[in-house]
């Protein structure tokens, strides 16, 4: 029942548009593989092979270290209400650090020049593949609405505190793999 696609369509754009909560895959060759939940509005389709999210600091900082040291990269979005759907994007990925100009310019064009509490850095996959399955397995959920607990948590931080805790927290990944970040 899988299709594959050779870019995003304007029907896999508008069912991306509607999902609250998406799930990023990346690993190296030798590293554990690394999966995580993302939400807060983060997801944007730049065209038809280029997506991003703006990704905030947290408890690691995996993804950034397998892009630095690999570059595979997978998101995947299931519907939790209306028609059963999974859809994945499968390509190569970057890290775009704040403070640069790839990331100021995709900061300004897709979203609206607003950064965050806690911005860290922008992930940005080139897409080379898109694939659609069934999801009939994939539960109903109702939609509640954001948590504001990483939010609440960065400003509480502030600047300074945030830096220190991502010089401390996010420079390795699990596996002892350079993120990159400075």
């Amino acid at each position: 029942m899988a299709k594959q696609f050779d870019r995003i369509g304007a029907d896999h754009a508008a069912f991306i548009a509607k999902q609250h909560l998406f799930f990023t895959a990346s690993a190296t060759a030798d590293s554990r593989v690394n999966l995580s939940p993302k939400g807060l509005d983060a997801f944007r389709v730049i065209d038809p092979n280029n997506v991003c999210w703006m990704d905030r600091t947290g408890s690691g900082n995996e993804t950034a270290a397998h892009m630095r040291h690999d570059g595979r990269l997978t998101v995947m979005f299931c519907a939790f209400q209306g028609p059963p759907l999974i859809l994945r994007l499968y390509g190569r990925g970057e890290i775009l650090g704040r403070g640069t100009a790839a990331y100021d310019q995709l900061l300004a064009e897709a979203f609206a020049g607003e950064e965050p509490p806690g911005a860290r850095q922008i992930v940005r996959l080139a897409v080379d593949m898109v694939q659609t399955s069934c999801g009939f397995a994939v539960p109903l959920y109702d939609y509640q609405g954001e948590r504001d607990s990483l939010t609440r948590w960065a400003e509480s931080k502030g600047e300074e505190g945030l830096v220190a805790y991502r010089q401390e927290k996010n420079r390795v990944s699990i596996d002892g793999l350079d993120t990159g970040l400075i």
